[in-house]
């Protein structure tokens, strides 16, 4: 601190409106208003500029990149990167929600001003901000609804943090019309066996996500060493949650693999000799379909939606579609059984309808 009594030419102070003391530098007409008081450095360097004659600018602060202030929404995000739930998540998770949570953090308060929400304080957050937000990403419900699930994180790192004391999303639900990939129909399937025999590789690639009723994921990396033939299962860890599942070894996806020549590690092989990407594995099914002069929609997870079906269908409880498809949400599982269920209930109360409404027919 300089010393505030050093005597400075030209200096005088007066009070303002509001009762505060005001300084400035007077000059041969000139004056040049002060900031702060005697013996601190802002004024100090202001003052000395005034002497010399030149204009005072002031240092500008510069926030680090990477820098959060406390409490805010980006050092809420920090604490979950760090957090034990976090490390749990598989890696398609992780950036599925980092991707998520860095574009709101970007995202500005209102168009025309530079404010974003990631240097705002966690308990500024309001619903009608969050449906705000939402509202902006209307056009895309179901990325609206994954973000919706990342800003939330946040909110409870700030929860354990005690920045805030309740959180503004509570029972604020955000369900859009889901449609999704839909299950392929039985002449579907027959179009494309018809066009695939077996061993052939996108017959190998559709039996593989038929029958294990799994994710492209888990399908372009299924290897041989998670068949046990002589058990008559198959084991896989799931890419997605890291969830085993002990599969049953069905005849159908035998029929698949058995005509199949071992070549390497995975089962399901490119013409060079080198497992499918997950996003080829799509593409490349976009192509087949395409070849069987099926419609569009046939994706390699709507197999997984047909196997889903048929279960429901053939009398699987809820339970068990889930440990099949290796759900952890039970109303994933209850799409197949309600609908599943919704024809059985309809059908059994029109049969019964009918049958009372026909006049019966006499004997002999």
């Amino acid at each position: 601190m300089l010393d505030p009594e050093e005597p400075r030419p030209y200096l005088s102070s007066f009070l303002d409106r509001h009762g505060r003391r005001r300084w400035r530098y007077r000059r041969a007409g000139k004056t040049v208003s002060l900031p702060g008081t005697p013996g601190e450095p802002e004024f100090q360097a202001a003052y000395t500029a005034a002497v010399e004659g030149r204009k005072h600018v002031p240092a500008k602060v510069l926030a680090h990149p990477s820098s959060a202030l406390p409490g805010s929404f980006k050092a809420a995000w920090k604490k979950v990167l760090a957090s034990p739930e976090w490390l749990r998540h598989d890696e398609a998770t992780k950036a599925k929600n980092t991707r998520l949570a860095e574009e709101f953090l970007k995202l500005r308060l209102v168009a025309d001003h530079p404010a974003v929400w990631g240097d705002m304080l966690v308990r500024d957050l309001k619903r009608r901000h969050i449906k705000d937000i939402l509202a902006r990403f209307a056009a895309t419900p179901h990325k609206a609804k994954h973000l919706l699930v990342a800003i939330r994180k946040m909110i409870y790192a700030a929860l354990d943090e005690e920045w805030i004391e309740t959180d503004p999303t509570w029972k604020l639900s955000y369900r859009p019309e889901y449609k999704g990939w839909r299950a392929w129909t039985d002449d579907e399937r027959a179009k494309f066996e018809a066009r695939w025999p077996p061993g052939t590789t996108p017959r190998t690639a559709y039996g593989l996500a038929l029958w294990l009723g799994n994710r492209r994921s888990d399908v372009a990396r299924v290897k041989w060493s998670w068949f046990d033939f002589r058990k008559g299962t198959v084991t896989i860890e799931q890419k997605k949650g890291g969830k085993t599942l002990v599969l049953p070894l069905t005849p159908m996806l035998r029929d698949i693999v058995q005509p199949l020549e071992r070549k390497g590690e995975f089962v399901l092989m490119t013409a060079y000799g080198e497992p499918f990407s997950e996003k080829s594995l799509t593409g490349r099914m976009a192509d087949w379909t395409k070849s069987a002069e099926m419609p569009k929609g046939c994706t390699m997870h709507g197999l997984r939606k047909s196997l889903g079906k048929m279960l429901a269908e053939t009398g699987s409880t809820t339970r068990q579609l889930m440990e099949t498809l290796g759900h952890d949400n039970i109303e994933h599982a209850e799409l197949y059984s309600r609908e599943a269920e919704q024809q059985r209930l309809a059908r059994d109360a029109m049969t019964r309808l009918t049958r009372g409404l026909q006049p019966k027919k006499p004997r002999g």
